[in-house]
């Protein structure tokens, strides 16, 4: 085998389809867009969602509520997953985003899920109860940025 005697697969490649060229092309005149109707025209096919004149589905459904646009939303780290992290000083959201425990480092909450093995002091947006009791236990401290 040399690069002077390679061969594709056979029907590997399909030419494309040239519309508009003729009768004895099979797809002239109109082009096998059929005679009249929004379909043949250009431009001439709704949007996806268009439900041929039914009422559509966004405005079937009864809308409910309202989407508070102030919510403030929090990483959620379990004092379970900080056990295995040693550091040397505070644990801040910095630290934890560079250990990959969360993404984002604007608003974090500490919650009381798992145990911790050492002494240590977390800064953190907000605690739950049962943590900040958990790491003071532990010979921590809990501090609120």
């Amino acid at each position: 085998m040399e690069l002077s005697n390679l061969k594709g697969f056979p029907g590997g490649r399909k030419k494309r389809n040239r519309v508009g060229r003729g009768p004895g092309s099979g797809n002239g005149k109109t082009s096998g867009r059929g005679q009249k109707g929004q379909k043949s025209r250009s431009g001439g096919s709704p949007h996806l969602w268009f439900e041929g004149g039914q009422m559509p589905l966004q405005r079937r459904l009864p809308k409910r509520g309202f989407t508070n646009i102030f919510k403030k939303t929090y990483e959620l780290v379990n004092l379970g997953d900080l056990k295995d992290i040693s550091v040397d000083g505070p644990l801040t959201p910095d630290v934890m985003k560079e250990k990959g425990l969360i993404h984002k480092t604007e608003a974090v909450k500490v919650l009381a899920d798992g145990d911790l093995s050492g002494a240590i002091t977390i800064h953190a947006h907000k605690f739950s109860k049962a943590a900040v009791e958990k790491i003071e236990k532990s010979g921590g401290k809990a501090v609120v940025l």
